[in-house]
């Protein structure tokens, strides 16, 4: 006679608690010792989730090698005793013992997978919730400390802890590099450098028509490194960022990325230097009252129109020629690109956002916040890892960028100048 089973949902918990209160009689000496606290909720979860997770493997061994006969031999697959096993909660490993099968006369092949066991040991969300705790700034060394219970009766140990997130990290990096963007309109590329003690890491953040930021792609490198830097663009190029999309970049300042983006998108967008790191680079080479001045009036500078903010800059570095010649040639070096947005004549909301390389720099600081405690960085391949699981962690608390509002007079001018030269490439 054919059993027939019911197939219970995920979610259906009212109607398998009503079936255990109806056929739950081997439940109750453990409601009475419950009553009377000589049982903890906890020793009791603990002892029947592993009650049922037993049954559930001895259902599927039946499957496969059929019920037990006392007395009676089994089939071409036969049960062999049971051994210990282990499955995944959602942050636990809990020993289990489970049916062992074997086929008859296979030798060393003899083992038979029990299905349920297999199905068990495939799902992902204890390595994803262990991905979720280390990036909530929990170390693997820490692990054992923060959840004992979980150390001391499961067995969750730091080097365990650890192989699960190379697991989870590396595939994090894996979908970051998969990424396509055909289908997003990007009107702005930011682009900078974090640094995890003597290693780089290049990244790019891209914001699109809606004002949604993306972080697009890393490379393991610094902004100096004019290989590097270009490889990341190129590769970007390959993902479905047009290269005749004229657009809007932001950066550190670094020449070998000012070169790269020259070289891979052809020199006809828009390059914003960093205004922060303008500030500081001039800022260094002066003392630290004369230093504040200085800052100052850079930072009124820039509330001008393009020609006008220049002229005072351009005065600013002649008087510094002649005590501070380093300052005044840093403030010359790429002078004319802090004011690319004054000359896009862009709101003064949407400009706030696109004068500096912030918006990159704030996913940075969240990056730190979570690897602050790795003080081993072993090779360029775990920089990548961590930088990638720290991003897309990061990523999800992304908002719009302020102005998004006005990102519309931006894209009209981005397209303004690229029907321009698309006519004078006609003409000519």
């Amino acid at each position: 006679m054919q059993t027939v089973y019911q197939i219970a949902e995920k979610k259906d918990r009212k109607a398998l608690t009503e079936f255990l209160t109806k056929n739950g009689q081997v439940l109750l000496p453990m409601v009475e010792l419950i009553e009377q606290t000589q049982l903890a909720l906890d020793e009791f979860i603990d002892l029947t989730g592993r009650a049922c997770i037993e049954a559930v493997l001895e259902i599927s061994a039946e499957g496969v090698a059929g019920a037990r006969h006392q007395g009676k031999q089994g089939g071409e697959i036969r049960r062999h005793g049971k051994q210990q096993g282990s499955v995944c909660l959602s942050t636990q490993k809990v020993h289990i013992d489970k049916p062992r099968l074997r086929r008859r006369g296979a030798g060393r092949n003899a083992e038979v997978p029990v299905p349920a066991y297999e199905a068990m040991q495939s799902d992902r969300s204890f390595t994803d919730k262990l991905h979720a705790i280390v990036m909530r700034g929990v170390s693997t060394r820490n692990y054992e400390a923060v959840v004992p219970e979980v150390a001391e009766s499961c067995g969750i140990s730091k080097s365990a802890v650890s192989r699960r997130f190379v697991e989870s990290s590396t595939r994090a990096l894996e979908q970051l590099c998969a990424r396509r963007f055909d289908d997003k309109d990007l009107l702005v590329i930011y682009l900078d450098g974090v640094r995890f003690q003597e290693h780089h890491v290049v990244a790019a953040i891209g914001v699109d028509a809606q004002g949604e930021k993306h972080v697009l792609g890393l490379a393991e490198g610094a902004t100096e490194n004019a290989t590097v830097v270009k490889g990341l663009l190129e590769d970007l190029v390959a993902r479905g960022v047009r290269p005749d999309r004229r657009r809007l970049f932001v950066i550190d300042g670094s020449k070998a990325l000012r070169a790269a983006i020259d070289a891979v998108f052809g020199g006809r967008d828009f390059v914003q230097r960093c205004r922060k790191h303008k500030v500081s680079n001039v800022v260094d080479y002066l003392p630290k009252e004369l230093g504040a001045q200085v800052a100052s009036v850079m930072r009124a500078a820039y509330r001008l129109e393009a020609e006008e903010g220049l002229s005072k800059l351009r005065k600013q570095a002649e008087w510094l020629d002649r005590e501070y010649p380093s300052a005044a040639a840093s403030l010359r070096e790429g002078l004319e690109e802090t004011f690319t947005i004054n000359r896009l004549d862009l709101p003064p909301d949407l400009r706030r956002c696109l004068a500096t390389t912030n918006i990159i720099e704030s996913p940075i600081s969240g990056v730190r916040a979570r690897t602050d405690r790795v003080t081993n960085w072993q090779d360029g391949k775990m920089v990548l890892r961590w930088a990638a699981a720290t991003y897309t962690v990061t990523e999800e608390n992304f908002r719009k960028i302020l102005g998004y509002r006005s990102l519309w007079t931006l894209k009209a001018r981005l397209d303004e100048d690229k029907e321009s030269n698309r006519r004078e490439a006609i003409a000519a």
